[in-house]
């Protein structure tokens, strides 16, 4: 029918048979014109009906689409044109064939559907339609037949068909331009993405992202130049999509979780009726049945709602899962065309007869198979990548939002940490595993067709082989399994270390005082050195694996092909078999080594899942009974309410009736635990209702007992979201007194406030507390005790100006919960709360009238008047001892109790005490770079007003000496050795290959008869041994390695901690604890487990490549010539992607660290912002951070298919052109040859694109060495011991001496000490007094050199401090410092570290110290645990433990740093006691914030601004009225007599 159609033959496959075969004009003209045809109709209709349905706004016209239209208008023509001559042309006798017009008829049509097509794109995003660029690759590519057809009969001299020979040509032409010109991407203007504008061909090779790569390499890249993600991958577009699955799925969830509590229930019950008929209801029975009960109420929460959070994500990403599914599917069919390929090439070479052209289709079909598989492959990965990144963006946010919602019971089963976890931790493990989601089946199918195919080469011999593969699986994973063992273990020693070395960081100023770094320096080498055995024993099991992983291809192919030509003399192997068995041994490994890993990681990720669920789906908060309600004549009310923390104990807030009416200020009084934070809680609806309900009228502002600070500058703490207006913003300032803090901080209110306010005192914090909630416009504000942090003065100040009657907050209805008892007066109504219900309520005389609880506990405590004259309940901070309201203790304000307003030297203590934060995360690079522009405009930043520095990032390659240094850690003779087993392992391998080749081509020389048994033995065994010799070479490479590695671990982590111990204070003032602790956890882990192992990998890679290259230029010399242009292009492009990539991880990990502060921020400071309504914009804050960590990760995530690209094109070209150069040199190479090259080089690729990975991991990990090199280069305090020693009873009189000394705390602030003089007599005892930043703390750190001298000198006995070792000098003096810090450990490691003591002078210690009973009391004694920090003490108790050393150190010189801020007074007049009996003979320095403490000195210095004013005894002091006087003044004491306790 078809020849009729054409008037030709149609299909002669003698067409074929010939040098220089072609195909019939008449298929060329029918069946290539119409696939291309054929596949643009069927597609067309669907294609246009995806445009009108996601159709946009229509976009400006490019020049791009008006060419594309134009060309296409031209081919419409010339159909035209072609048609017309057709029909015109005389053709005599003959009728024309149909093929001529029915041809350009259907290209007529075809040509309108293309305009219609192109013009319809106008309206979508996406300029350019993939399919139509298929169709323009499939339309060119059919024709490329037709065209050399024609060409070949017009080159014979028949030139019948000129005209249509020029008008196909020139068609022909225009397609492979409107080809050309749809790689071009259309831009968009407002487009801030390009992989949305991006055509079809820039989007399969990633070159949208070229400019990216470019800048990247250029100069580092910022956070600005990292491309937008699109709208569809933002946070918000995720979440909203996850909760609509999440909801449907967790109500089906919930429902199964009550039917399976139902059955539970019902089992019990039955029992119990069981129970009931055979026993009678003794009391025992009772008994268990509340047990029973109990412990059912316990196993309850251990049951959640499971199994919906997997099926939310399908649902949620089903149709990325298809696609990639697919795309997988494809790529793997395509792998094991290779092989196939691989065999017909072999074949080829072997037949000297074959056609010289089937060679070179072959060598093109590989080429093709192994492009359309990388393309396959790269888009799938992409595609897994991007969901991984979307789930974990899901999972963050949800847990998030999740945080906003919980109830206080679900809430109270995690603590920050955790839930910090299940956002980093479990995302992240949930991220990697849906990148090999697709293993598990790919895996099976890989497996499956190997199999297949190596069965049709060798048949049941392979199952030998394949047996063995599967043997050693199980060794690997016992191995592997020892391997995590060790590996947990060495985990509880590292977290050990570090829990020491985060202790060692927080109290490294009690460490320098007393001289104790060598005691606590060898409790953490102790622990390193198991690390390090440990490390010693995983590398040794590492090393097995990878022997292993390297025998099992050389075993099994020895195996195989023995077995193969044993069991069957007339088998014989030939090249064909041999290398297409070891080509799908090679594919074989991979699907057998991933699928165990894959598994492994599904079960750790079902864990987090589970984890998951369970925060997910648990209760939310119950805000039901807490009524608001606009036009209610009352600001509160309670009406019959009850509220507990815990619905399964008491409640905690009983049958409360209140009445407040709006306006009206309340104060709420009761003693300590009476529930009065829990009726504000209550209110907030912070608890679990009971029965009742309290109705509200307008919003609520809120200030807790425990000040909550974000991490910011006070403008924004204080502002929290609302507008600036100046004048109110002032106004408040002012009323909370907080203009005095603002003129000591450095840059006034835009100082930064670490996190927690670590640098501020307690009052300043909670006097911020009060100036957010003062700022914001509320109608209720509820105040949990503010007054308790901050001194007297301030008090009455902030009552009168915010507070009372005529303050800022007049007319509003506040609640007061206060313990200040003359502020009460001035209240409208006193409610008196006891033991969670109210007992009085009314005004202060109606109360007093009354002769009630409250007139009674009034008098009491008139008749203690408090140190400072002002009367106050409880001087504690109110801690209801409700389990939901016990903080822990790091939130406690440190000096909650002390009663001074501005500290002493309010920014330098809090540098010591920044030193105790757990390190500061970067601030984002957006928020720094805002304030940046801030400040530019305000004015520049002010000295020292960044309290800790940026921490430095690198930018660019790394230093080539911070290789060095890590190299000569390792040791260059074992990197010698190692690096010469590695060789060594190479030769062995091109030796088999060879050999092989050898062994193949006796299949030539003898048949399948004459082959001798010793030759056949001699192939074996030699092919055999080579094998094992390779797998010996690696593992002792391996070994050697580890050993050096393991070394270089050693060497760095000692001369960092050596460093660090003796780095000078004000390094640790300056630096975060967290930022050291990193050196010490992640960069010191990396050093010992990732970079050693990458390195490995890297040179194994680099010698493999090598050896495949050498193998390929012995076969075909003239391959070299080719090696020089691929590797120009391969060392090139990494040399672009590795700049990129880098920086991108290091934006990926900034970007990353303000998430979570952001969340423990959000976690630690709930019921504020729920009080403030604020969830919406904290929620926001949190997608915005978010999006700009994933717009950093999906760029790293294209970078590195950018580069996958573009290696495997450069494998594939040498896959290609070694191919191509055994086809043209065929008539001097064998088979056996071509199969030994092409098996190799199809390895390659893999191989390279590892290269490059393992490079830029190294780049990234040596940056662990550079950052603790950083550290160890840190600039040392003075030496420890010099050679001039103190003489031996030094010091034994105690006269201290200062002449004329000047201090300062760092290089660029202004002197704190200026010009100090005078003596200090044996034996005397001073008291130092003085304003805030008065230089009163600096004068004791200048006596331990803390601070060195900036002029002047302290001699202490006649020697000169500043000549003596630091330890001789420190172990000398002795100081009992202002914040008692403790090590956890036993009480005896406390006191004496060294065990200089016997247990009889500690004890003697304990007794003075007024510890004995308590310590005896325990059960360990002196063994007694202290846990971290000493949280397991009460403050007064590390108080008198801190006493407790200084009695036992029994030195000349004592120093008191207000050691009684945080005691009782009891516990105060106790150490006071102790003092005066103990240490009459040494000479006592005590700096007072209180005055009473300082009365009895001999002497009292008075210091003003660095300067001493006054110097004399308290008596004399008094009675001329100078500054000593005002200040005794104001506490209320007139004479030294009067110094009442």
């Amino acid at each position: 029918m078809l020849e009729e159609f054409c008037n030709s033959t149609f299909w002669n496959s003698s067409y074929l048979d010939r040098p220089d075969a072609d195909l019939p004009l008449c298929f060329e003209q029918t069946v290539l014109v119409w696939i291309p045809l054929v596949f643009l109709w069927l597609l067309a209709p669907w294609q246009l009906f995806h445009v009108y349905r996601s159709r946009t706004k229509r976009s400006s016209i490019t020049t791009v689409y008006l060419v594309k239209q134009v060309l296409v208008g031209f081919l419409l023509i010339l159909a035209a044109i072609e048609l017309a001559f057709v029909l015109t042309e005389d053709h005599g006798q003959e009728t024309i064939p149909p093929v001529r017009y029915t041809n350009p008829s259907l290209y007529l049509g075809t040509w309108l559907l293309v305009l219609l097509i192109q013009h319809s794109r106008q309206w979508c995003v996406q300029k350019n339609s993939w399919f139509l660029s298929l169709f323009w690759i499939l339309s060119i590519f059919c024709g490329t037949f037709q065209f050399q057809t024609l060409l070949r009969t017009l080159l014979q001299g028949d030139d019948s068909n000129l005209v249509y020979f020029c008008l196909f040509s020139i068609s022909y032409g225009f397609q492979i331009l409107i080809l050309i010109l749809s790689a071009f991407s259309e831009k968009k203007g407002s487009s801030n993405n390009p992989s949305s504008t991006a055509s079809f061909l820039s989007r399969i090779t990633f070159s949208w992202f070229d400019s990216t790569v470019l800048k990247g390499y250029k100069h580092p890249l910022t956070l600005e130049d990292v491309w937008d993600i699109d709208e569809g991958v933002k946070t918000k577009t995720m979440v909203t999509k996850f909760e609509a699955h999440m909801a449907k799925e967790l109500q089906k969830a919930r429902r199964a979780f009550q039917k399976r509590q139902q059955k539970k229930s019902q089992k019990s019950e039955a029992k119990l009726q069981g129970l009931n008929k055979t026993q009678s209801q003794s009391q025992d029975v009772l008994v268990l049945e509340e047990t029973k009960k109990k412990k059912k109420t316990s196993k309850v929460t251990g049951d959640f709602p499971k199994s919906w959070l997997v099926k939310s994500l399908f649902k949620t990403f089903f149709v990325v899962l298809l696609k990639s599914s697919l795309l997988k599917l494809v790529h793997d069919v395509i792998m094991f065309l290779n092989p196939q390929l691989l065999k017909l090439l072999i074949s080829f070479a072997n037949d000297r007869d074959a056609y010289e052209w089937t060679g070179y289709v072959y060598v093109l079909l590989l080429f093709f198979v192994a492009l359309i598989q990388s393309i396959c492959l790269q888009y799938y990965f992409q595609m897994c990548f991007m969901l991984g990144m979307s789930a974990r963006t899901i999972i963050m946010a949800s847990v998030y939002k999740k945080a906003l919602t919980l109830s206080n019971m679900a809430r109270r089963q995690y603590t920050v940490g955790e839930t910090v976890n299940l956002m980093s931790v479990d995302a992240q493990k949930l991220m990697d595993v849906t990148n090999y989601i697709h293993l598990l089946w790919s895996s099976v199918l890989q497996i499956a067709l190997s199999i297949y195919f190596l069965w049709e080469e060798l048949g049941p011999s392979i199952l030998a082989g394949v047996g063995l593969m599967v043997l050693l699986i199980p060794v690997n994973g016992v191995l592997a399994t020892k391997g995590r063992d060790v590996q947990f273990k060495n985990m509880n020693n590292k977290d050990k270390r570090l829990k020491i070395m985060n202790e060692i960081l927080s109290g490294i100023k009690i460490l320098k005082y007393f001289a104790w770094e060598p005691s606590f320096k060898d409790q953490v080498n102790n622990l390193r050195k198991k690390e390090l055995k440990n490390l010693l024993t995983f590398g040794w099991l590492q090393a097995l694996i990878m022997f292993f992983l390297y025998l099992t291809p050389i075993l099994v192919s020895v195996i195989t092909f023995s077995v193969y030509v044993l069991v069957d003399s007339n088998n014989i192997l030939d090249a064909q078999k041999a290398f297409t068995s070891i080509t799908l041994f090679n594919i074989l490994r991979f699907p057998l080594s991933m699928l165990p890993m894959v598994i492994s990681s599904m079960l750790q990720a079902s864990v987090s899942v589970d984890r998951r669920e369970k925060y997910l789906g648990g209760d939310d908060l119950d805000t039901s009974a807490i009524r608001h309600d606009c036009n209610f004549d009352k600001a509160v009310q309670f009406s019959e309410a009850s509220f507990t923390w815990d619905q399964h104990s008491e409640a905690t807030i009983r049958n409360v009736n209140l009445d407040i009416m709006p306006g009206q200020l309340v104060a709420v009084v009761g003693t300590v635990g009476s529930g009065k934070s829990s009726l504000m809680s209550a209110m907030l609806g912070e608890m679990e209702n009971v029965h009742g309900h309290i109705t509200i009228k307008g919003s609520t502002a809120y200030v807790p007992q425990q000040s909550w600070i974000q991490n910011g500058t006070i403008k924004d703490n204080i502002l929290f979201g609302s507008e600036l207006n100046e004048k109110k913003y002032q106004q408040v300032l002012e009323a909370c007194a907080l203009l005095p803090d603002l003129e000591i901080l450095p840059g006034r209110d835009l100082a930064e406030i670490g996190e927690k306010g670590i640098n501020l005192s307690g009052g300043q914090k909670q006097r911020i507390s009060l100036a957010r909630a003062a700022y914001q416009n509320s109608d209720i504000y509820i105040l949990d005790d503010p007054l308790s942090a901050v001194d007297a003065h301030v008090g009455k100040h902030i009552f009168n100006k915010v507070l009372g009657p005529n303050g800022l907050l007049k007319g509003k209805t506040r609640l007061l919960v206060t313990h200040s008892i003359h502020f009460l007066p001035q209240v409208d109504e006193i409610v008196v709360v006891g033991n969670g219900t109210i007992l009085e309520k009314g005004s202060y005389s109606a109360l007093l009238a009354k002769k009630g609880v409250f007139s009674k506990n009034l008098k009491t405590f008139i008749k203690h008047p408090s140190s400072e004259g002002e009367a106050t309940v409880n001087d504690g901070s109110d801690d209801d001892e409700d389990p939901g309201l016990i903080a822990s203790v790091e939130e406690v304000p440190e000096d909650a109790v002390s009663l001074t307003m501005k500290r002493e030297n309010s920014l330098q203590r809090t540098l010591s005490r920044s030193s105790r934060s757990s390190g500061r995360h970067p601030k984002s690079l957006r928020n720094s770079l805002k304030t940046r522009n801030n400040l530019k405009e305000e004015k520049e930043l002010v000295k020292g007003q960044k309290l800790i520095k940026k921490e430095y990032v690198e930018t660019g390659k790394v230093k080539f000496s911070v290789y060095l240094k890590y190299l000569r850690a390792v040791g260059w003779g074992l990197i010698l050795l190692s690096i010469f087993a590695f060789i060594m392992n190479s030769v062995a391998f091109i030796g088999s290959n060879l050999w092989l080749s050898a062994w193949t081509s006796d299949s030539k020389t003898f048949n399948s008869t004459s082959y001798p048994a010793s030759q056949r033995d001699l192939r074996v065994g030699v092919y055999g041994a080579l094998g094992v010799v390779q797998g010996l070479c690696v593992l002792v490479g391996n070994l050697l390695s580890v050993h050096g590695c393991t070394h270089a671990s050693n060497v760095l982590h000692r001369q960092l901690l050596n460093n660090i111990l003796r780095a000078p204070m004000r390094f640790f003032d300056t630096t975060p604890t967290g930022r050291i602790v990193n050196r010490f956890a992640g960069d010191v882990s990396t050093v010992d487990d990732t970079l050693p192992a990458s390195l490995r990998s890297w040179i194994l890679c680099f010698l493999g490549i090598v050896s495949t290259l050498v193998m390929i230029c012995m076969a075909t010399p003239i391959f070299a010539v080719i090696i020089i242009p691929l590797g120009i292009i391969y060392v090139s492009v990494q040399m672009f992607y590795v700049a990129t990539s880098r920086q991108l991880r290091r934006l990926d990990s900034v970007t990353r660290s303000p998430i979570y502060s952001h969340f423990s921020e959000t976690v630690s400071g709930l019921p504020v912002i729920r009080a403030f309504e604020h969830q919406q914009r904290f929620l926001k804050h949190n997608q915005a951070e978010i999006d700009t960590n994933q717009k950093c990760v999906f760029s790293w995530i294209v970078s590195n298919r950018w580069l996958a690209v573009r290696l495997e094109l450069v494998g594939n070209l040498i896959v290609f052109s070694a191919s191509l150069l055994m086809v043209i040199y065929r008539d001097t190479l064998s088979g056996d040859t071509v199969g030994f090259v092409l098996s190799n080089a199809l390895n390659i690729t893999q191989t390279l694109n590892w290269l490059v990975r393992m490079t830029s991991e190294i780049e990234t990990n040596i940056v662990a060495v550079e950052r603790i090199n950083e550290y160890i280069k840190v600039e040392n305090e003075a030496p420890w011991v010099t050679d001039k020693r103190p003489p031996a009873g030094w010091p034994s009189k105690g006269e201290i001496q200062f002449s004329n000394y000047q201090v300062r705390y760092r290089p660029e602030l202004d002197l704190v000490l200026k010009g100090i003089t005078c003596d200090i007599k044996s034996t005397e005892k001073i008291g130092v007094v003085g304003r805030t930043g008065a230089g009163k703390s600096s004068l004791t750190n200048c006596l331990f050199r803390i601070l060195e001298a900036a002029g002047g000198q302290i001699t202490i006995d006649g020697v000169d401090i500043a000549s003596i070792g630091l330890h001789d000098l420190r172990g000398k003096l002795t100081i009992i410092p202002q914040d008692p810090i403790l090590f956890s450990g036993s009480l005896r490691m406390n006191l004496d570290p060294f065990n200089n003591y016997s247990d009889e002078e500690i004890w003697k210690a304990l007794e003075l110290a007024h510890l004995k009973s308590f310590v005896a009391s325990q059960p360990l004694g002196l063994s007694h645990e202290v846990t971290e920090a000493g949280d397991n003490l009460s403050i007064g108790q590390r108080q008198l433990l801190c006493l407790g050393r200084a009695l036992l150190r029994k030195s000349k010189i004592l120093v008191l740093d207000e050691a009684t801020a945080a005691v009782d007074l009891e516990t105060d007049q106790l150490i006071q006691t102790t003092i005066r009996s103990e240490f009459s003979q040494c000479t006592v320095i005590t700096i007072a914030h209180r005055l009473h403490t300082i009365m009895d000195s001999d002497r009292v210095m008075v210091l003003d601004n660095g300067r001493i004013i006054e110097y004399g005894s308290p008596d004399e002091l008094l009675a001329n009225a100078g500054p000593f006087y005002l200040m005794a003044k104001e506490a209320g004491i007139e004479n030294v007599t009067n110094t009442a306790l």
